[in-house]
């Protein structure tokens, strides 16, 4: 170190000069902060959020009896409030922390029951700094046979009705764009989804699926596989646009792009659980490679058919709302559109970024006639694959019994019906299909 020279200096100048160093110093032994705490409960987990100055290391393990959750984390202190949590969370019960040595920090999760846990760290974005993410999941208990009856009774009742997901985007953690009366998008977009599914449900031959029901982050490709687990025969995305230009305005439907679907094609071929699921009513797991492509693309070329035409529709009728960005259907490569069997949209309902169009997000009324709109396109859609009030009449004009290599999306292209008209006369509520069984094919 460079010695100071104290006859150079006057006395005042060294007193702001030792100062200086001893604040770099203190400086430079301050453990990084623990500014936030955040706590998101959805359905199937809980997420707790620490908000960082920095990036961190950390180490996570578990306790029982009882339950606990320990998490250590090196060179950090904690300055954030403890949330509380009420009798109704399924996974938490209390949060306690205190200092571990002199530069780590031990926090103790106490748990309702066990949990397999997940944790992650997240970089800076334009609404959060660093971030520690724990993800909570409730170990699944067995013997609730009292559950089966219900479930098997809400399945059956759906069976003659078409099932539509609907997606609330953003949640949770992630807020979405903003507006600048503050508006949140995602919770406009929660608020119309709701109202949506309200509509559906109304109507004697649908029945809706809420992808999102509360404030909590679902992630993209999870949106995706709850649809197929709802046996989904639509998935519409819902958001909120936002642009630097203020002056931006209107809606826009979006379906997926060619580059999109073929980089999930390749996804599907190489991952083995994937292949082990039905896309177009097989499985791709005992297919040699060439067949298992070809199955997949007639699926896929079926479904993108699908896409066009809802999104079609629902343009159409959100015109009547007022602007519209983008007076084509557009396509673009957005991960929850790319169910290979789902028909699947996005709706972009207005800019919540210009001050118009945010005004009209918050109001109850507006939110109700987006919901409308867009109810109005998918009815229109539907009716084009089958009426209900002509249900003697939609009788078949022939049958066809399944070969091995069939697939429902290939057998409608070829008789030129469609897939979703095909499902409807015959009562599948999924593109489940087996060698010998007899289809009917609609007039």
């Amino acid at each position: 170190m460079r010695k100071i020279n104290h006859k150079a200096y006057s006395p005042l100048l060294l007193v702001i000069i030792f100062w200086v160093m001893g604040t770099q110093l203190a400086s430079a032994g301050t453990s990084n902060k623990i500014e936030s705490l955040r706590s998101w409960a959805a359905p199937d987990h809980t997420r707790l959020v620490f908000g960082l100055t920095s990036a961190v290391e950390h180490k996570l393990f578990t306790l029982t009896n009882p339950s606990r959750l320990v998490l250590d984390i090196d060179n950090v202190t904690f300055k954030a409030t403890l949330p509380k949590f009420s009798a109704a969370d399924k996974v938490v019960s209390l949060i306690r922390q205190a200092p571990r040595g002199k530069k780590s920090l031990r926090v103790v999760v106490d748990l309702k029951d066990d949990v397999s846990a997940k944790s992650f760290l997240l970089k800076p974005n334009a609404n959060y700094g660093h971030r520690l993410v724990l993800d909570l999941y409730p170990n699944k208990k067995r013997g609730k046979a009292k559950t089966v009856p219900v479930k098997k009774a809400a399945q059956q009742a759906s069976k003659k009705k078409w099932v539509v997901a609907v997606d609330a985007g953003h949640g949770g953690e992630d807020p979405g764009a903003k507006g600048h009366r503050g508006t949140r998008e995602k919770d406009v977009v929660l608020a119309i989804a709701k109202k949506l599914a309200v509509k559906i449900n109304q109507q004697p031959n649908m029945k809706a699926y809420l992808v999102r029901s509360g404030d909590y982050y679902i992630g993209l490709r999870k949106r995706m596989e709850k649809a197929r687990q709802a046996q989904a025969d639509l998935f519409i995305s819902i958001h909120a646009d936002a642009f630097k230009n203020q002056q931006a305005k209107g809606s826009s439907v979006y379906v997926l792009s060619n580059r999109g679907a073929s980089s999930e094609a390749a996804r599907w071929l190489a991952n083995s659980e994937n292949a082990a699921d039905l896309v177009g009513g097989v499985s791709l797991d005992d297919k040699e490679g060439m067949l298992a492509s070809v199955l997949l693309d007639m699926s896929q070329n079926a479904t993108e058919e699908d896409s066009a035409k809802i999104a079609s529709e629902v343009l159409k009728n959100l015109k009547s709302l007022g602007s519209i960005h983008k007076k084509q259907v557009q396509r673009a490569g957005f991960m929850v559109l790319k169910s290979p069997d789902i028909p699947s949209i996005l709706i972009e309902t207005a800019f919540i970024s210009n001050k118009r169009e945010e005004a009209k997000l918050r109001n109850p009324s507006h939110q109700s006639k987006v919901a409308s709109s867009i109810l109005k396109g998918v009815k229109a859609y539907f009716s084009q694959q089958y009426l209900p009030g002509a249900a003697t009449r939609q009788t078949a004009q022939s049958n066809y019994k399944i070969k091995r290599g069939d697939t429902l999306s290939a057998i409608a292209q070829t008789h030129r019906v469609s897939l979703l008209a095909l499902k409807k006369i015959n009562a599948l509520t999924n593109n489940r299909i087996r060698v010998g069984q007899v289809i009917r094919i609609p007039s």
